[in-house]
C-alpha cells in the first residue's frame, strides 16, 4: 500500500532523521514542504531535489510566539497540506549529582524543542487538518526513551515521555472528529545521526556512530508507514514496546473508557 498523503510538511528537516525522511518522501513522489531553522540546509535540499517537488520555510521552534504565524503562512501557501510531521529534537546530557554543571537554560531549550514546541505546532495545524474532507495525519518522532529513560539524558527521556503521553491523549480526543485526523508516532532507537555529535554531547567520542545505521532505520519506517501503521517502534524500541507498552496502552484505554463513563453521569 503506498503512502497515502499527497502533501507533507516536515518540521525538523535540516539533518538526521528528518532530512532522510524528507528524501524518502520526495523519492516516492510526495509533494513536500520542509521546515527548520538552518536556511542554508533547507536551500541545499530544495536545490538538490527541485523546487517543483519541494518548498521550504524557515522556523526556529524555540520561538514559540512565531509558531501561529508560521502555521498560517504554510496553510495559506499550501491549502492542500494533508500531513504534518513534527520531528524537532535535541539531546543533551545532565548530571544532577554535580549541580554546578547543570545549565538550566540548555535544559529549558531541550524541553521546549522536544515537547512544548510539538504541542504548540499541533494546536496550530489541527484546525486545518480537521477542515479537509479526507483523511489527514499528524506524525510525531519520539524515542525509545519515551518508554524507558536513560540516566545520562534525564531531560531527553522526560521530554519524549511527555510527548508520548500527549500523543496518546490527543489520538483518543481526535478519533471521533471533527475531521479525520490519524495520529502516528515513530519511536526510534539510537540512530547514527548528529544527535550524538561531540559538539552537542562532548563526553561522547564518535557519537555519530552510536546506534542503528540511519538508512536502515528510514527504510523500515517507510515500509511501515506505507503499510498504514500508526505506531512504529524500530529495533530495540520495538523490543521495549512489545515488552510492556502494548499492555500499558490497554490499561490506558480501560481507564479512559471508565472515566468517560463517569464524566457522562455528571454532565448536563
Amino acid at each position: 500500500m503506498p503512502f497515502e498523503y499527497k502533501k507533507v510538511l516536515l518540521i525538523g528537516a535540516t539533518s538526521g532523521i528528518g532530512k532522510s525522511l524528507a528524501t524518502k518522501l520526495v523519492e516516492n513522489g510526495t509533494q513536500l514542504v520542509i521546515a527548520g531553522r538552518r536556511k542554508e540546509n533547507l536551500d541545499a535540499f530544495v536545490q538538490q531535489h527541485g523546487s517543483d517537488k519541494v518548498k521550504s520555510k524557515v522556523i526556529n521552534v524555540m520561538q514559540l510566539d512565531q509558531i501561529p504565524q508560521f502555521a498560517s503562512e504554510v496553510i495559506a501557501e499550501h491549502p492542500d497540506l494533508d500531513c504534518v510531521f513534527i520531528n524537532p529534537g535535541i539531546q543533551r546530557p545532565f548530571d544532577f549529582s554535580k549541580p554546578d554543571t547543570v545549565d538550566l537554560d540548555i535544559f529549558d531549550e531541550e524541553l521546549i524543542t522536544n515537547y512544548t514546541s510539538a504541542v504548540r505546532l499541533s494546536k496550530a495545524f489541527i484546525p486545518h487538518l480537521q477542515s479537509l474532507e479526507k483523511q489527514t495525519a499528524l506524525v510525531f518522532t519520539t524515542s525509545q526513551m519515551a518508554l524507558v529513560p536513560m540516566m545520562r539524558c534525564p531531560n531527553y527521556g522526560a521530554s519524549k515521555a511527555a510527548l508520548h503521553h500527549f500523543i496518546l491523549a490527543i489520538r483518543t480526543q481526535l478519533q471521533d472528529g471533527p475531521g479525520n485526523i490519524k495520529v502516528l508516532e515513530i519511536y526510534p532507537p539510537a540512530v547514527q545521526t548528529e544527535l550524538h555529535d561531540t559538539k552537542h554531547q562532548p563526553d561522547l567520542k564518535d557519537g555519530h556512530l552510536i546506534g542503528m545505521p540511519l538508512q536502515e532505520f528510514i527504510d523500515e519506517v517507510w515500509s511501515r508507514l506505507s503499510n498504514g501503521e500508526d505506531q512504529i517502534a524500530v529495533g530495540s524500541a520495538n523490543d521495549i514496546f512489545n515488552a510492556f507498552e502494548i499492555k500499558r496502552q490497554e490499561m490506558y484505554k480501560q481507564m479512559t473508557d471508565m472515566l468517560t463513563g463517569l464524566i457522562k453521569q455528571f454532565l448536563r
